[in-house]
């Protein structure tokens, strides 16, 4: 009987202490697995036609064995290898962070009131419109200065780690002073909500955990 084709994938972030068990859980659910390593990542497939590719942090890619313990543990020396830049900026508040494998080495968090939108039309609209454009443009120039004076500073960080608001980011790294920077960004986007201090902890977990895209089996066709 063939298996059904695979379908878009979900990417799920595990931390090193995890990998493991979560390959376990991934033959419990869709049997046994074969293992192989494919283009820098440990990729799984399953009996049912499941796929999980789990990728290195910070874009590394890995050369070990098929197995699980050997890939959890190179994540852990990839990350601890890293010193690197987190930056999180959403309209109203920003969280950057310079990090030393998983350690926060130091960091700010901020928050500046933006408007909501209104439903005024006419000349009101076009007036808060702009207010509205002013207040982002002075929150976006604040993340910027404390990006420059954390991630700027110090020894060369290897690679800078974003999330929140995509077009947000984009505009505190129109800095031309964090032009460095953008070279060395990596994935994964982080789409976190309003940054306060406990996103920042999390995000930075997040950040140094294996990235495993999993394709589910497609639903059988009815015989």
């Amino acid at each position: 009987m063939r298996r059904p084709p695979a379908v878009e994938g979900r990417t799920v972030l595990v931390p090193p202490a995890r990998v493991g068990r979560w390959f376990e859980n991934f033959t419990t659910r869709h049997g046994e697995s074969d293992l192989r390593v494919d283009r820098g990542c440990l990729v799984a497939t399953a009996a049912d036609g499941a796929v999980a590719e789990a990728a290195l942090p910070f874009g590394a890619s890995y050369g070990g064995a098929p197995d699980p313990a050997a890939f959890a543990a190179a994540v852990a020396e990839t990350a601890a290898a890293q010193t690197w830049g987190l930056l999180l900026v959403r309209k109203g508040g920003f969280a950057v962070a310079r990090v030393v494998g998983d350690t926060v080495a130091e960091s700010k968090v901020g928050q500046r009131h933006v408007q909501g939108r209104t439903k005024a039309g006419g000349q009101s609209q076009q007036r808060f419109a702009r207010r509205r454009d002013n207040q982002a443009r002075q929150a976006y120039e604040a993340a910027a200065g404390h990006a420059v004076r954390i991630l700027d500073a110090g020894p060369r960080l290897d690679a800078l780690v974003c999330g929140g608001d995509r077009q947000a980011v984009e505009a505190v790294l129109e800095e031309p002073r964090l032009a460095a920077l953008v070279a060395r960004r990596t994935g994964p986007w982080l789409p976190v909500p309003d940054p306060r201090r406990a996103v920042l902890d999390q995000a930075v977990l997040d950040a140094v955990s294996a990235a495993v895209v999993v394709h589910e089996p497609a639903a059988a066709e009815p015989g």
